[in-house]
């Protein structure tokens, strides 16, 4: 008669539930993965086929009750580490949208507002269209699988235990933080630096020329040499991407301390 006893269910739940939690803290807010059209049983089906897969290759993990406050504690680390892997990626998403806002607000497109599919919230239709462009790019470079195993690289480097990120981690999650504002300044900045000589060159005929009316000649203009531009610059914001999601690769084994 097979018997089993409270200690070996304890192990195999522990086998599983906390590599899951980890994996599903994760998905629930990475890039592509965490978007509003993704949804939410579909994130936790994929994060239980990771954990099924990758379970048995981690290493054991703490011998502690499962229905205890301690068991609680690691869950809830497992879960913020998740979060915090996921998270240090979304600031390369959030830069190419903030770097698409600023170029519409240089070009007059400020006020074309779309619904983002990724968050569910009104957003200016020129930084959505980098979101979307860019997210495609992710997806052909296998990103994803990229992130997956970065993710489960991270159990090697700060195993299952109540001791998370490090305080030294989480600086860094927010010292990298600041690529959201110099990787969405170094996409939009090409752009902008265009559209401003083309706006100093209607400040150089309205000097010339007062009676010309620049509201009824200006935006078209400079709509349509944004629109040139835009599409003369999308390889450089392209490579722009390729190399701030190298970084945030970087960032999250660092994080993780795999560096």
């Amino acid at each position: 008669m097979l018997v089993v006893t409270q200690t070996q269910l304890d192990a195999w739940l522990a086998m599983y539930l906390w590599p899951f939690a980890r994996i599903a803290g994760c998905l629930m807010v990475a890039p592509v993965f965490g978007a509003r059209f993704v949804p939410p049983r579909l994130r936790i089906v994929l994060a239980l086929a990771v954990t099924l897969l990758v379970a048995p290759l981690l290493p054991p993990g703490p011998a502690v009750p499962m229905f205890s406050l301690q068991s609680v504690l690691i869950t809830a680390q497992q879960v913020m580490v998740g979060v915090i892997v996921g998270f240090t990626l979304q600031f390369i998403f959030d830069a190419v949208g903030m770097g698409g806002q600023l170029l519409a607000n240089s070009m007059g497109l400020s006020f074309a507002f779309n619904i983002d599919p990724m968050r569910g919230a009104s957003t200016p239709a020129l930084g959505q269209l980098y979101v979307l462009l860019m997210t495609m790019t992710f997806l052909a470079l296998n990103g994803h699988l990229a992130l997956l195993e970065a993710l489960v690289h991270g159990f090697q480097t700060i195993p299952v235990g109540v001791s998370g990120v490090s305080p030294l981690g989480l600086w860094k999650v927010v010292h990298f933080g600041g690529q959201l504002f110099s990787g969405a300044l170094s996409i939009a900045l090409p752009g902008v630096t265009a559209l401003l000589v083309v706006n100093i060159g209607f400040g150089v005929i309205s000097r010339a020329a007062p009676t010309l009316n620049l509201f009824a000649v200006g935006f078209p203009v400079a709509l349509i040499a944004g629109l040139l531009i835009l599409t003369a610059g999308m390889p450089g914001v392209q490579q722009g991407f390729i190399s701030l999601m190298a970084l945030g690769m970087d960032a999250i084994a660092d994080i993780q301390g795999g560096r």
